[in-house]
């Protein structure tokens, strides 16, 4: 009976993260209220060669680990969650990651110590953005079996990681060493993917 009542939990915990946003139409649909008047920059972090603008900012940066450095068109090189971001502070008015941080490691050990790379990429996405500046993350998760098929998916997001870890007012990345301060703005499901937009 105890073993019946722990499995029956489980399935409740796993239909409720199932259920517990709508689902939306499209990308552009989740954007909107938010891309109607094109305005500032940028960033869309593991890009590939082709970054992503769902707000129609009018300057396009990309970031990715495997695509090397091109100037021109504004992608740069760089080691996600193990190296700083190329830019200043307060640089951006938007930061995207698409199907990205599901490959970025919780934990791990550099030269004897240990590091945490997730929450070393959110202090970064924090630092660049402007106050008020919004972050999209695009991510398989939780409940879904697109979170744990891939075998280089390595940080399986739910619907409370940013919620609890990343935003006002619980902020429990502290222990970890985040110093930043979201604010959930929304979350919703597309397809396979959770939406989270959080606002600095």
């Amino acid at each position: 009976m105890a073993m019946f009542d722990g499995v029956k939990s489980l399935l409740l915990g796993v239909y409720r993260s199932h259920f517990s946003f709508s689902h939306v139409r499209s990308l552009e649909a989740f954007c909107a209220p938010w891309s109607k008047t094109p305005k500032g920059k940028t960033l869309d972090l593991g890009c590939g060669t082709t970054p992503k603008n769902p707000f129609n900012a009018i300057e396009l940066y990309g970031i990715d680990a495997d695509y090397g450095i091109d100037e021109a068109s504004r992608i740069f090189q760089c080691d996600l969650g193990m190296e700083k971001l190329p830019f200043g502070d307060e640089t951006f008015d938007y930061v995207t990651a698409f199907d990205l941080l599901e490959h970025i490691p919780r934990l791990a050990h550099v030269e004897g110590k240990r590091v945490y790379p997730f929450i070393a990429l959110m202090n970064e996405i924090s630092r660049v953005l402007k106050p008020g500046g919004l972050f999209l993350s695009d991510t398989p998760a939780y409940p879904r079996l697109s979170a744990f098929t891939d075998p280089t998916h390595v940080n399986v997001i739910t619907n409370q990681t940013f919620r609890l870890y990343f935003c006002a007012p619980h902020n429990w990345a502290r222990r970890y060493g985040f110093n930043g301060d979201f604010k959930l703005v929304r979350q919703n499901w597309h397809k396979e993917n959770l939406l989270t937009l959080m606002s600095k």
